[in-house]
């Protein structure tokens, strides 16, 4: 379907609505936290890449260096997360979650992600869930690369 001003397709139209969806739970967890959405989207990053190096957290946040070190003590005073000094090079700072985003109160941040996992794994044909999630892959590197963007992937 071509853009063609007569409102968007009824995918790209799912897709705002999930994204608001999972918006808004993120700001409902962010709220109960008392994080701000950085802090959230850095310790999401750290939990799902143990080990993490400061330099990718901040490649990843496109923020600066001294950025990502002020928000790395944020989440070190709250006990969020650690540095931990690699055993090869010393120079290297390793970042971990400390928390368990699983139990409350920290698994407020993936509560939504959760629940549409759930959902997606109980929904009956498994063959087409993985059929669009192809499908969604193809149409996001698609537009990414027509927009000049990395892709996602």
């Amino acid at each position: 379907m071509e853009p063609d001003g007569r409102g968007a397709s009824p995918l790209t139209e799912a897709l705002q609505r999930y994204l608001q969806s999972r918006s808004t739970a993120l700001i409902a967890a962010r709220r109960e936290l008392s994080i701000n959405e950085l802090d959230a989207r850095a310790l999401l990053f750290i939990a799902d890449h143990p080990g993490t190096r400061p330099g990718n957290l901040s490649a990843y946040l496109g923020i600066t260096s001294a950025g990502v070190t002020t928000l790395i003590d944020r989440l070190v005073s709250r006990g969020a997360a650690r540095r931990d000094v690699d055993a090869e090079d010393r120079r290297v700072n390793r970042l971990t979650a400390t928390v368990d985003l699983s139990s409350p109160p920290w698994s407020a941040l993936t509560r939504f992600d959760d629940a549409f996992h759930l959902a997606s794994a109980e929904a009956g044909d498994q063959d087409l869930v993985e059929q669009f999630a192809a499908a969604l892959d193809e149409y996001t590197n698609a537009a990414s690369v027509a927009t000049g963007q990395a892709s996602p992937r």
